[in-house]
Formats: structure tokens, sequence, C-alpha cells
């Protein structure tokens, strides 16, 4: 996997790619305009962006074009994930994690949730 480093920007627009089947430059433009209130040509630079790393592409090959992600939200998480750990927590798990249970109230199923993945991830140590 590349090293890709991600904009709240890009992060929106990734979110659009992934989250939609029709991907026109149109299509991407209103459903951004919301949240960013980005016009038509700032959406095509941020696309023009992620054409560049790599992350997205343009298929020209049909009168209208579109774009599509290159990568999966799930391909990228780990790596996200690692950087996120390393320059914010100097790379403890738990003090992440204590800092998501301070800023945020947990409900029930999130704990359960978490509670699982920590059984899980101790069970995998001992085999």
């Amino acid at each position: 996997m590349g090293n890709f480093q991600l904009s709240d920007g890009e992060w929106k627009m990734m979110n659009v790619l992934w989250n939609t089947e029709s991907r026109t430059l149109g299509q991407i433009t209103k459903a951004l305009e919301p949240e960013t209130g980005w016009s038509r040509p700032t959406a095509y630079v941020m696309l023009k962006r992620l054409i560049s790393k790599g992350i997205v592409r343009l298929d020209d090959s049909t009168r209208i074009q579109s774009y599509h992600p290159l990568i999966e939200r799930n391909d990228i998480i780990p790596e996200v994930t690692e950087s996120i750990l390393d320059k914010v927590f100097d790379g403890s798990v738990s003090l992440m994690v204590s800092a998501l249970t301070d800023c945020r109230k947990l409900s029930e199923e999130e704990i359960r949730k978490i509670r699982k993945i920590l059984d899980e991830a101790e069970k995998g140590r001992e085999e």
C-alpha cells in the first residue's frame, strides 16, 4: 500500500466516491456542496489531486466522464490509523483508547464491540 496522506477535503471527496454509484463531476459537486460549499471547479481540482496521487481514476471511455476510487476505504484505514497512533499517541494504543473514552460517551453497543475486539486480540496472542 502506498503512502496515502489525505487532507480533510480529500477525505470528504473520497467518502462521496466510496458511497455513491454515479460519480460524474456534477454529481460529486452536488453531493459535496451542502457540507463544503465547493463549486464545480474546486471539486475538479480536488479530483485532479486524487488522480495524481493514484487514488482515483477518470473514466473517459464514454461520452460522460466519471470518477472511480482505486482503493477501498478498508484498504487505507490501517495506514491512517498507524499514522494517527504514531503522530498523536506516540504509538500507544491504550493512550488512544483512553483519549477516545475521555472525550466521547460510549454506548453500551460500542463498549460491547470493543470488549469483543479485545477478547479476540487476546485469543490471538495466546495461539
